[in-house]
Parts: structure tokens; sequence; C-alpha cells
């Protein structure tokens, strides 16, 4: 290797190996109002100017403006501190902040029994950290408020901006029956009954998570046109109910390990005729266009490890095109670059 490649490799080893402390020094940088202080003086702030205006010490801004120094969130310039471009991402990017927040909220300390949860195929942080619970879904509803309304907030995210861009895809077809798999708290169904009056939408999921979802349908007084069915998905004796024109599963599969997506799959496949449509909505990390966006998916892959499940990952579509194939089924197409990173892909019978 040159000297300046192993230079640069040893470096990123230890931005690895310190990654924990900078997280969390960025974090409080964050949200101590620091790194706002700064955006509002270009001029750039002293460390004692800086104290007065976030009303800490001097100690404090010190060590984290330090550390700030070796994350490029802040530069120095003859004893003033100024916000550096990637600093005003971590300030203002709503990417940045609902990872960030995610993270401290929910996986970071799940994530230190990510080697208990590798070896014992169970999410060893979650009962470690929340309760004795088999999978994070039913557990949320007993999450801290502040860890469920982050994991929330980031779950949606991921999903919810490729919903507009979705609807006139999957009703091109103009289903009449749709049913929503793994429906969640009913965001997708609510969606749907306003973009087509003639829809009637069915939403399977856990008993405790569609109890959720009939709140927020009866709000908006769609209950004629929404209904819920309490499921355990993997009870793989339940089959799906029939004669749907399309059944819907977004950011679904990758809750489920490769045995059980494929069981899910061939439900599906089961309740399907030769004219109805499946349509998968995820965010597949090996059809991103850019770079960063496969870096987060690949990086949160390891959630579902230590807090989610134990046995799921993040899929490449080419993985879920082999389960689906597996399934009796063929991909007919797939549209990427919805919403944030999401792609669809549309499945029918073979």
């Amino acid at each position: 290797m040159e000297g300046k490649t192993a230079l640069s490799a040893w470096f990123n080893a230890q931005k690895i190996a310190l990654g924990p402390i900078i997280f969390q020094a960025a974090r409080v940088l964050r949200d101590s109002g620091i790194l706002g202080t700064l955006r509002e003086s270009p001029a750039g702030l002293t460390v004692e100017e800086i104290a007065t205006k976030a009303a800490t010490s001097p100690y404090a801004v010190l060590v984290l403006l330090e550390a700030g120094l070796a994350a490029d969130i802040v530069r120095c310039d003859d004893r003033r501190y100024l916000l550096t471009p990637t600093g005003f991402y971590v300030l203002t990017d709503e990417s940045t902040r609902i990872n960030m927040d995610v993270v401290q909220k929910c996986c970071y300390q799940p994530a230190f029994y990510l080697e208990d949860s590798l070896r014992d195929g169970k999410p060893v942080g979650l009962q470690q950290c929340f309760g004795d619970w088999e999978t994070i879904y039913p557990a949320l509803s007993s999450f801290p408020e502040a860890a469920r309304t982050s994991w929330l907030e980031w779950d949606h995210y991921y999903s919810d901006a490729a919903f507009p861009q979705a609807l006139p895809i999957v009703f091109a077809r103009k289903p009449r029956r749709l049913l929503d798999v793994g429906g969640n708290t009913g965001k997708w169904a609510i969606q749907c009954a306003g973009h087509c009056d003639d829809v009637s939408i069915t939403i399977l999921d856990l008993p405790n998570v569609v109890a959720l979802a009939d709140e927020n349908i009866r709000e908006r007084g769609l209950q004629e046109r929404i209904n819920t069915t309490g499921i355990d998905l993997l009870d793989a004796s339940k089959p799906f109910p029939r004669d749907f024109d399309a059944i819907w599963m977004s950011q679904f599969l990758v809750c489920f390990s490769e045995h059980e997506v494929l069981s899910l799959l061939e439900r599906a496949a089961a309740a399907m005729d030769t004219n109805a449509r499946l349509y998968i909505l995820d965010n597949f990390w090996d059809r991103q266009t850019y770079d960063i966006a496969a870096y987060c998916l690949q990086t949160f892959s390891l959630y579902f490890t230590f807090l989610a499940n134990g046995r799921s990952r993040m899929y490449k579509a080419s993985d879920i095109t082999e389960m689906v194939e597996a399934a009796g089924m063929k991909v007919d197409d797939v549209t990427d670059n919805l919403g944030i990173c999401s792609s669809l892909m549309i499945c029918s019978k073979r």
C-alpha cells in the first residue's frame, strides 16, 4: 500500500473505533444549542461567548468544540469557532436528525448487545433495554414516549414519502379491493381511500397494531371503506384472505427472516388469481442512486439484529426477487427513486 493510502485507511479505522464518542459529542453539540448559536454567528464566536449564549460552562463548550473539530463539525479561526458544512447538515438536515434521534433513543444502548444477538438469534438488545419481548413490534406501544416517537418518525420517514408517487402506479390497474399486509397505523390505507373513492381496503397486522389503525380510521370516518383484521402473520397455518385485486406490503418483508419472507410470499401467491398483483415497497440497498442511501440502509440493517427481531435484515432487491420466484410468482417491474430511497416491485403469479 502507498503511504497516503495506508494513512487514510488507518485514519478511517480510528474514526470507527471512536465513532460512538463522536456521535454523542455531535448530538450534544446539536441539542445544547451550540451549533444553532454558531449558525447565527457567521463571523464566529469565542468559547466564552458561546458559553454565555448557550447558558453552559466554558469547560463544557470547550471539550464539545474540540471533539467537533475532530469530527469536522466546527472549525477554529483565531480562537473563534465557526460552523462547517458538516455541522450545518448535523443541525438542519431532516434525515440526519431522524437517524440521529432513533439511534440515540432506540438503538444506542441495544447495539451494545449486537454480538449476543448474533450468537443467540434473538434481539438481546431489545430484551435488555426495553423488556422481555420476542420482537419489537408488539413492544412498541410500551416503549418510553421519546423512544416510540423517534421510532415512528424514522419508520414513516423512509416509507411514507414514497406513498404519493406509489399511489398512481398501484391504481393504474384500478383495483377495487386492496389487502394491506402489515398495514401498521393505517397511513397507506387512508391515503388509498383518499386517492380513489371506489376502493375498499383490508389491513392485516398484529392485533395491538390494528387497534392503533382502527383509531386513525375512526377519526377520519372511514370505517365503511377500511376494515382491519388482527392476525399473527408468522402463523403459516393462517392463509391470507382471497379475492383481492392488489396486495400491498410496505417496509414489511424486512421485518422477517428469509424463511418467514418465503412463507409470507407463498401465502400472498395462494390468495392471488392471475389478474391480481402484489406490490412490494421497500428500501433495497442494491438499487440506490447515491452511496449515502446505501450506507444508511446497510448500517441500519443491524437494527433488525439487535433490536427488532434478531433474524432479518435490509434485503437487496435481488434477494426478494429470488424469494418471489420461489413462491410461484415473477417480478413484472421495479420503479426506483420513490420518496427518500424506496423502490416499488410489482409481482404477478406465474
